[in-house]
């Protein structure tokens, strides 16, 4: 059987886009547009070059990664709503920025196992909070493994050494952005608490949002208040040894950036499932001479697309998200 007209309205349209922007991306920036024509059927995702990092994602991978994500939180929606789907990933040549269609296709059938995710998809939160020494059990991260495997990439939990490694390309990535006032300038703007015209803001990362910073230490999650210090932030320890997880693809060109990031919003889900707080650390792979020393040179990686530390630990709280009538269009 051959692909359908994508049998939605537009609330039903509206309420699929509702749920795939949900999804994380760098700075909580939501680089992405979604436009659906009714007449063709097609459900059509778009990249947003006016909401890229130019000094730290010139080549626009982490804005790959965040609208594919947001793809992913879309096919989980669909399956929820008994509308299978095919996706086809950068469909056109002439026009980068467009990154993936989603059309309607009764000949995919049903999935159970994405329809079953999508309780988390609006729980999801990144956690800037200590996390418990608990380990994750083995089985949990053996699942996490196979989600990642079922996007076409790999997840690695690293040895003792390797995170240690990590975490100090971390601490040295963040040394890099203090000595360039223009990465500085790109965080500030997207941490900056400035209104919008509707009085609030709906995108970028929110002072409640920081987490405390550390009195025990650099912390394994990004600390936001470097570049927007918030009065009476308050401190906790963070955990000694973090348990972090490195998702990698085979190759590093714009199909693996989107396999990836579909593969990170499956892990972040199932994570969430399972009753595992996540945060995401990025800083490391933003700076060219030193994403290619987080991979670990013992195992067959290839390349590094998102570093992952999982736990148990308070969840974190919502970021706002731009109203779908900001991100969907609907062409006749």
């Amino acid at each position: 059987m051959t692909a359908t007209h994508f049998d939605l309205d537009p609330d039903t349209a509206a309420r699929l886009v509702g749920d795939a922007v949900t999804a994380p991306s760098m700075h909580n920036a939501q680089p992405w547009k979604f436009v659906f024509r009714p007449g063709s059927g097609v459900l059509a995702l778009y990249g947003d070059p006016e909401r890229a990092m130019t000094r730290t994602d010139p080549n626009h991978r982490a804005l790959h990664l965040g609208c594919a994500a947001a793809l992913f939180n879309l096919r989980v929606s669909a399956a929820w709503n008994g509308r299978p789907v095919s996706v086809r990933l950068l469909p056109d040549d002439s026009d980068p920025w467009l990154l993936a269609t989603v059309t309607h296709d009764e000949a995919a059938g049903g999935d159970h196992d994405l329809a079953a995710l999508h309780d988390a998809v609006r729980r999801r939160h990144t956690s800037r909070y200590p996390f418990s020494d608990e380990p994750v059990p083995t089985a949990l991260l053996d699942g996490l493994g196979a989600a990642a495997r079922l996007e076409g990439c790999r997840l690695t939990v690293p040895s003792t050494w390797h995170i240690e490694t990590v975490l100090g390309l971390v601490r040295d990535a963040e040394h890099h952005e203090e000595m360039d006032p223009l990465a500085q300038a790109e965080t500030a703007a997207w941490t900056s608490q400035a209104q919008g015209a509707g009085g609030t803001r709906s995108d970028g990362i929110p002072a409640a949002a920081f987490g405390p910073k550390s009195s025990g230490g650099p912390a394994p999650v990004r600390d936001f208040g470097r570049a927007q210090p918030v009065p009476d932030r308050g401190w906790a320890v963070f955990e000694k040894r973090p348990q972090l997880a490195l998702l990698s693809t085979t190759g590093d060109t714009k199909g693996d950036w989107l396999r990836a990031g579909q593969a990170l919003q499956r892990i972040l889900l199932q994570a969430t499932t399972d009753g595992l707080a996540t945060s995401m650390t990025s800083q490391p792979l933003e700076w060219p001479e030193l994403r290619w020393t987080v991979r670990d040179p013992v195992a067959a990686m290839g390349h590094v697309q998102m570093v992952l530390r999982l736990g148990y630990g308070p969840a974190g709280p919502a970021t706002p998200r731009r109203p779908v009538s900001e991100v969907l269009e609907i062409r006749e």
